[in-house]
């Protein structure tokens, strides 16, 4: 009998059977002096226990205001210290914190708002072209549950005032009456299809995945991890955030958002010993005209994960930045977000060409989309998980979360994944970014690391877009590498030969950037609106959506 897609995450080490509160308490009573956080772009820096000291006086702050365990607090807001002290002083006083999309405009900010019942708003005056506080004015009338407003720019020292009128002991009576299973954040999803859904999650399912993070890259007090992506999102305050503080290690904020220069300025300004990023964000670093200016000898490990991570920007991560110890995650954020990651141990090849085995004390598996049995090894399927990373469900909609999580609790991924004899995962796919072209099911990911193999392509991007002939065409974007040229017969040459002529893409767009969320991720359902239309393609023809 073959052997099935399984794999459980069995760890000697136990799972936090406490708050988030509870553990940063740990966390300042062992290492009070050390770096906490470092927030360059604000010249803002403090310990451990200045953090905690922090996160006390904010959390006053919010009781003075009313708020209260189960209240929803939102922010809205880029990377800075207030963010990083918000999200522990709402988990201490039981507030569940909605964090809201830095790039939302005004309808997408009133469905948040609205959708979650935010009672208090922490907000950034702006964030780039975006007027924050006038995008509010045009929808607060719209948003019945809402009841107080905070802009951090000019109201955040007031706010810590305000919690002079609370007894400090009042905190540690609120946070002694929290459990760790409680609801304590409201992470929306990136909004690449349909409306966005409210993924609930509880301090268990958050600092357990940030601690086993921290595990898997061996944090300890002594590392500097440098955090370029958004707080916002899981990537930022779960892999950055609760990893950090759950070992004592200190956060690095470089800006705002992201910039490759302020990046590589920061890991050799700061030392730092780990980098995060999605492989736009590390292709841009490795890039950069002034990249050989920079000392990055200090790194040894980091992350890259929220996109498939191309194997030839890998290795390059690993030998040109110096990460030799460089892992990458897999993970949605309905699962608080890792379900996979990679080893420091592990071989060259399993570290650039999957997204690694189980996560301890998970559990997951890969079946057939159509009968829900789980596959043989090797064989394709949807990939899924089960275990204390699993949401507690979706904000106020208990139709989408039957949908997502089966009666066993399974979280049902969307992701087409292959899993080997020793458990390491491959992710193919996703089920609707499948491309069916005359009846041949057709894998964009391995369209794409073909390509990637092409001296001159720094990124690409393949989708499927209409054919009345085929159903669907393959269409690839490509991002030239600086001062290389290429046509699209060349790189049609480059793959006869080498790839099936079926998955040789029909159409070629060469571009400078991709439609990203500001999580980075691809948004592939953008990139097939703008080829229908350049191309003038037949609306009425099947296009398969991200």
């Amino acid at each position: 009998m073959p052997r099935l897609s399984y794999a459980h995450g069995a760890s000697a080490t136990p799972l936090l059977a406490e708050t988030i509160g509870a553990n940063l308490r740990r966390t300042v009573e062992r290492v009070p002096d050390r770096d906490a956080l470092i927030v360059r772009h604000q010249g803002y820096r403090a310990t451990y226990r200045e953090l905690w000291e922090q996160t006390t006086s904010a959390a006053r702050g919010l009781l003075a205001h009313g708020v209260k365990r189960g209240d929803r607090v939102g922010i809205w807001a880029p990377n800075r210290f207030e963010w990083v002290v918000l999200q522990y002083a709402t988990a201490r006083i039981g507030a569940i914190l909605v964090t809201i999309n830095p790039g939302y405009k005004t309808t997408e900010l009133e469905y948040a708002l609205t959708q979650s019942g935010v009672a208090v708003l922490a907000l950034s005056r702006g964030f780039r072209q975006s007027d924050y506080v006038a995008m509010l004015g045009e929808v607060r009338g719209r948003c019945p549950d809402l009841r107080e407003v905070v802009v951090l720019d000019e109201g955040w020292d007031a706010l810590l005032r305000d919690g002079g009128t609370t007894p400090p002991e009042r905190v540690q009576e609120v946070e002694t009456a929290l459990q760790f299973d409680d609801p304590i954040n409201i992470q929306y999803t990136s909004g690449t299809t349909g409306s966005p859904k409210g993924a609930t999650l509880s301090h268990h399912n958050l600092l357990n995945n940030g601690f086993f993070i921290g595990e898997a890259l061996g944090y300890t007090e002594r590392d500097r991890v440098c955090i370029p992506v958004p707080f916002y999102h899981c990537f930022g305050m779960v892999l950055g955030n609760l990893a950090c503080t759950t070992h004592g290690a200190c956060m690095v904020v470089p800006g705002e958002a992201f910039d490759p220069l302020a990046v590589l300025e920061t890991v050799q300004a700061e030392r730092c010993t780990s980098l995060y990023g999605v492989p736009t964000m590390f292709i841009a670093e490795l890039e950069h005209p002034r990249f050989s200016d920079f000392d990055t000898s200090t790194l040894r490990t980091g992350i890259m994960a929220g996109s498939p991570c191309p194997v030839e920007v890998m290795k390059k991560v690993q030998t040109q930045l110096g990460m030799r110890e460089v892992t990458i995650c897999y993970g949605m954020t309905e699962t608080s977000p890792v379900s996979t990651q990679s080893a420091l141990d592990d071989p060259l090849d399993k570290r650039v060409s999957t997204v690694g085995r189980v996560h301890a004390h998970v559990e997951i598996k890969i079946v057939d989309p159509a009968t829900g049995a789980v596959v043989p090894r090797g064989a394709p399927g949807e990939l899924c998980a089960r275990g204390y990373l699993v949401m507690l469900g979706y904000w106020n909609n208990d139709a989408a979360t039957r949908a997502a999580i089966d009666a066993a609790r399974w979280m049902h991924t969307g992701d087409l994944a292959t899993m080997d004899d020793d458990g390491y995962v491959n992710i193919v796919g996703r089920i609707k970014d499948m491309i069916i072209r005359g009846g041949e099911n057709i894998s964009p990911r391995e369209i794409e690391e073909f390509l990637y193999t092409h001296p001159a392509v720094a990124d690409v991007q393949v989708i499927g877009v209409p054919s009345e002939r085929y159903g669907e065409e393959v269409m690839a974007w490509v991002k030239l590498r600086p001062g290389a040229t290429v046509t699209e017969n060349e790189l049609a040459a480059f793959c006869r030969g080498k790839i099936a002529t079926f998955k040789i893409p029909r159409y070629w767009k060469f571009v400078d950037g991709f439609p990203l969320t500001v999580t980075g991720k691809i948004q592939k359902f953008r990139m097939r609106e703008i080829a229908i239309a350049e191309l003038g393609l037949a609306a009425a023809a099947r296009v398969q959506t991200a």
